[in-house]
């Protein structure tokens, strides 16, 4: 069941309320495990078969069921492609920005996963690309939009799709406010009612490819893209290119209020087992139970440093984070999905390790027990010397 969510009837209170809602209440919580992969395709593994300490990985039931680890959703992980553990958690949710209350999360259940949906995206850009239907990442972005010719001079006309993927665009964008502040240019985008128009139309701040400015519009140009090559909107095309060769069947993607355009930026609703999936797929280099889904020079491509991001060793790839860390002594490189509210899907390479979380933080950018602090924590600990 594939589902489009169309806001436009509680427009006007939906965009006051719009991705960041409010302060998230810590709600009772209530510890859910549901361990039967068969239907999902997933290979069902035991924690000490794959080098876990079961008793320390145990112990992040009790962390979130005390509230140690704040309205944390769902915690699974995969290790040598093994599904290992699975706990839901009963806590206080949104649906992009409107309040759904206390929910009862468990592994059929739809979850905001926010700007992980940029890295959907940026899987569908990848099989474009292998059917041909483009030629390269550096082909112009306004050879795609000939309707707004009259924007492809100066800085603008070196724009490339390389530049939306790596967030590199130059255009003056500010995300870095709170979304429920005007000034926020995504939010602007929604109200524009032509997020494209809106996204093309923003002048330049210096040329593109020179620095990183996290810009959810370049996502949606990308969407733009894909819709303007294939004629199916990307909601379609990730359902018969992506989700269904990885079994993925229920799902929602939003619609931005008083448009027929998809939320590529963060507008996604899937299930925890099915962000496993996505991790899974990328761990593997594109392959899913032994068929090519993503060409793996996309995968490679994908996760490459692009862009530096810090002096730190973050940096980005195409829309996908890349962290750099010690932990217990040792360099930690990880790839990243990451979402407001604390959806992460994070994948190790060298051990082979992919953990997903959900959680209800949204707009909390400052707590302090989150899927980070819960690996520090336990999972890395509970592999010992098999880390």
């Amino acid at each position: 069941m594939n589902v489009s969510i169309n806001y436009r009837a509680i427009a006007p209170v939906y965009i006051l309320l719009l991705l960041l809602h409010g302060s998230i209440a810590r709600a009772q919580q209530k510890t859910r495990s549901t361990f039967n992969s068969a239907d999902d395709q997933l290979t069902m593994g035991q924690l000490t078969a794959v080098g876990f300490d079961s008793t320390i990985i145990n112990k992040i039931d009790t962390a979130v069921a005390n509230g140690t680890f704040p309205n944390i959703h769902s915690v699974l992980i995969a290790k040598d492609n093994r599904f290992v553990y699975e706990k839901y958690w009963k806590g206080k949710d949104e649906v992009w920005g409107i309040n759904a209350g206390v929910k009862d999360h468990g592994k059929d259940s739809l979850h905001d996963i926010r700007s992980i949906t940029k890295s959907i995206v940026s899987a569908c850009f990848g099989i474009l690309l292998q059917q041909g239907k483009i030629r390269s990442t550096s082909q112009k972005v306004f050879a795609f939009f000939p309707e707004y010719k009259k924007q492809d001079t100066g800085l603008k006309s070196l724009l490339t799709i390389e530049h939306l993927l790596t967030m590199t665009s130059g255009f003056k964008w500010n995300e870095d406010v709170p979304y429920d502040n005007p000034e926020n240019s995504e939010i602007q985008m929604i109200k524009s009612g032509h997020p494209a128009e809106y996204v093309l139309s923003q002048p330049m701040e210096q040329p593109p490819g020179k620095q990183w400015k996290y810009n959810g519009g370049t996502t949606q140009l990308l969407a733009a893209i894909v819709e303007k090559i294939t004629g199916q909107n990307i909601k379609e095309f990730a359902a018969s290119n992506l989700f269904l060769p990885l079994g993925i069947t229920k799902f929602e993607w939003i619609i931005y209020p008083g448009t027929k355009e998809y939320a590529a930026a963060s507008g996604l609703r899937l299930r925890s087992r099915d962000l496993l999936k996505f991790g899974l797929l990328y761990l593997n280099n594109g392959a899913w139970n032994g068929k090519q889904i993503v060409p793996r020079r996309w995968v490679d491509a994908s996760v490459q440093p692009h862009i530096k991001r810090d002096n730190r060793g973050n940096a980005y790839g195409y829309q996908f984070w890349l962290f750099s860390d010690t932990l217990q002594n040792k360099p930690v490189h990880v790839i990243a999905c990451v979402g407001n509210g604390d959806q992460r899907i994070i994948i190790n390479k060298k051990i082979k390790l992919v953990t997903v979380v959900t959680a209800g933080n949204y707009n909390k950018w400052n707590i302090k027990n989150g899927s980070y602090e819960l690996s520090k924590q336990y999972i890395y600990p509970a592999l010992g010397k098999n880390f």
